[in-house]
């Protein structure tokens, strides 16, 4: 890369707007600013920032595909970013600019300034300003007019629920293949976490068809993952927040999946991270994920289907693996935590053995033995078999607590006390699920409305 003396090297994208001719005359008369490539749209500067040769990226603010992700992509290969913004709209540019992550930012009609801010750029680049992280940017949950207390889509408002907004934490819900309920175990805690009064999303980003609406009984055209990745394109997903939910409850909403395992290359790069992290700011966030932790894209600039699921891990702030305590179960599980260990950024992993049964022969305490020889493990919960409490749940479209009471629902508890520790029960609750404020016939009720 340059160094103090040397040109900056440029990369330009403008689309053909009117700007772009002029950027590179205002160049042309710069020795200490060399233009490398004149790219043709966002992808094509991503593939050539790639190549570590640029120091620098001059791009229109509206582009097509210019998002957080886009962003983060480029200062990752050392390329800085300076976005150009019309004249007619700065305020508005800037705004948008400050959204997906760019500081620097140059008037259309001041273009004679766009090779010195280019320069200061690259020579004394500043951090990251204002890419939502860890709610550091205010967001609003204000719904449309007329609509009170469910915010957008009939997600919960926060503010109208009586729960005070605080920074909550994500948890990763990961098990390997062979279907060991990762699924079922996501949306159960999400539940529980509901139950004791915690502002909670539950998000389905399984990149081989997430089955968490059906699971839920949410019929819903409208991916909230695909909108949430459009949202995040246009920088205003901190804003539009409550836009990608459904909710079930005051405390609980869903982030729908993707409708076709086939439509997962429509969620870019640092979508998925950036969702969790404007999540955050709402409250605690259950991610339901694949099974697969392997690179599988040939294109640094374009990363595989698998990058969901590595972007879900790697923002967790928990660990929820599940496998099955049968012995091939247990052997995949062996072979998951392996594997987990070598992609996990260090988040607590819990292991949950899932479907444990007296007609296996084994006791929790040999079942236990086993797990943890498998790798360090924060602790470790065992859900027992209950196919027909399991059935009534995926038949009703409801969460195993709002079937009532059972050996499951138990474990589960226990599992979240591991996790967040019990809060004092809602006024009235009997210990049931669904008996508290916002209960599951008058989310039902709602739904049934949108049929």
């Amino acid at each position: 890369m340059s160094g103090p003396m040397s040109p900056v090297v440029v990369l330009v994208v403008g689309g053909g707007a009117g700007w772009e001719s002029e950027a590179l005359r205002r160049f042309e008369e710069r020795r200490d600013v060399v233009v490398l490539k004149r790219c043709v749209d966002v992808d094509d500067l991503l593939a050539a920032a790639s190549a570590g040769r640029a120091d620098a990226a001059v791009v229109g603010v509206d582009a097509p595909g210019l998002d957080a992700a886009a962003v983060e992509h480029l200062r990752h290969h050392g390329v800085q970013p300076v976005a150009v913004v019309p004249t007619d709209a700065v305020d508005a540019g800037r705004l948008r600019a400050s959204r997906v992550g760019i500081g620097p930012v140059v008037d259309e009609a001041a273009l004679h300034l766009l090779a010195d801010a280019v320069v200061a750029a690259v020579h004394t680049p500043d951090a990251p300003p204002t890419v939502p992280r860890h709610g550091s940017v205010p967001m609003t949950d204000a719904g449309p007019a007329g609509r009170s207390g469910t915010g957008l889509d009939g997600a919960p408002d926060d503010a109208d629920a009586g729960v005070p907004r605080s920074r909550g934490r994500v948890i990763v819900v990961w098990g390997p293949a062979g279907a060991p309920g990762r699924t079922t175990t996501a949306s159960a805690v999400a539940a529980e976490l509901a139950r004791r009064r915690r502002r909670t999303v539950l998000v389905d980003a399984d990149p081989y068809g997430g089955t968490v609406a059906q699971q839920l009984g949410i019929l819903d055209e409208v991916s909230g993952l695909l909108a949430a990745t459009r949202l995040a394109t246009a920088g205003t997903l901190a804003d539009g927040f409550t836009s990608v939910q459904r909710g079930l409850d005051q405390h609980l909403s869903v982030v729908t999946g993707l409708p076709r395992a086939d439509r997962w290359s429509e969620v870019r790069a640092g979508t998925l991270e950036h969702l969790l992290e404007v999540g955050r700011g709402h409250g605690d966030v259950v991610v339901d994920t694949g099974a697969h932790l392997e690179e599988d894209g040939l294109d640094p600039g374009r990363p595989g289907r698998n990058r969901l699921t590595l972007e879900a891990v790697g923002s967790a702030d928990e660990l929820l693996v599940v496998g099955t305590a049968d012995p091939v179960g247990l052997s995949r599980l062996a072979r998951g935590l392996v594997e987990l260990a070598e992609v996990t950024g260090g988040a607590p992993v819990r292991v949950v053995v899932n479907r444990m049964r007296p007609t296996l022969g084994w006791s929790e305490k040999d079942v236990a033995a086993m797990v943890r020889g498998f790798g360090r493990v924060a602790s470790l919960h065992f859900v027992p078999e209950d196919r027909a409490g399991v059935d009534r749940a995926l038949v009703a479209g409801r969460t195993l607590l709002e079937s009532g009471d059972s050996p499951v629902t138990r474990a589960v508890a226990t599992l979240v006390d591991a996790l967040a520790p019990p809060a004092a029960p809602p006024a009235g609750a009997g210990g049931a699920a669904g008996s508290g404020p916002g209960s599951v016939r008058r989310r039902r009720g709602g739904r049934d409305r949108r049929r």
